[in-house]
């Protein structure tokens, strides 16, 4: 689909525009890794699944930096709650997929300490297929997104704000 429908997307650990909490940051960070909460609109007739990911565009390579890759989740889910990014956490069926941290899990943010506050864009994404054939915890964020081309139906993030002191 060329133009995505919006999805309404929200949470009560990440708020628009506003610093994320400690508990979604990496460990190494200083944080606790937990995967936040996230709640979305009912999407689209039409969606035979959904897919979540988290993304850093500020990250100081050419690329950004992958944070959450999950897929296959089921349509009628409307709520994932905080947690839910660790293997054996997801809802039945669903994938992780390989972060840029070389692991199928959640992983929080560590911005480089001094760097501005990165952006941390949580999205999600309404399908027109049951499953991403194919697709296993070794999909990455760039494959992904190659692989979900022309089966957005509708999409919505909600965007944190992180970062550390030099």
């Amino acid at each position: 689909m060329s133009n995505p429908a919006p999805l309404k997307v929200s949470s009560q650990i990440v708020q628009e525009g506003k610093p994320i909490p400690m508990s979604a940051v990496y460990t190494g960070a200083g944080g606790q890794n937990v995967s936040p909460d996230l709640s979305w609109d009912a999407p689209p007739a039409g969606t035979k699944s959904l897919a979540i990911t988290c993304y850093d565009p500020d990250a100081p390579t050419t690329v950004g930096f992958s944070h959450w890759v999950l897929f296959n989740l089921p349509a009628e889910l409307k709520t994932l709650p905080a947690g839910a990014g660790a293997p054996g956490k997801t809802p039945k069926g669903a994938t992780l997929g390989f972060t840029d941290y070389g692991e199928s899990a959640y992983g929080g943010m560590a911005p480089p300490p001094g760097d501005p506050p990165h952006r941390y864009q949580f999205t999600v994404y309404a399908l027109d297929v049951p499953r991403l054939e194919g697709a296993d915890e070794r999909t990455t964020y760039a494959k992904f997104r190659f692989m979900i081309r022309g089966h957005v139906l509708a999409q919505g993030t909600v965007t944190g704000l992180f970062g550390r002191k030099g």
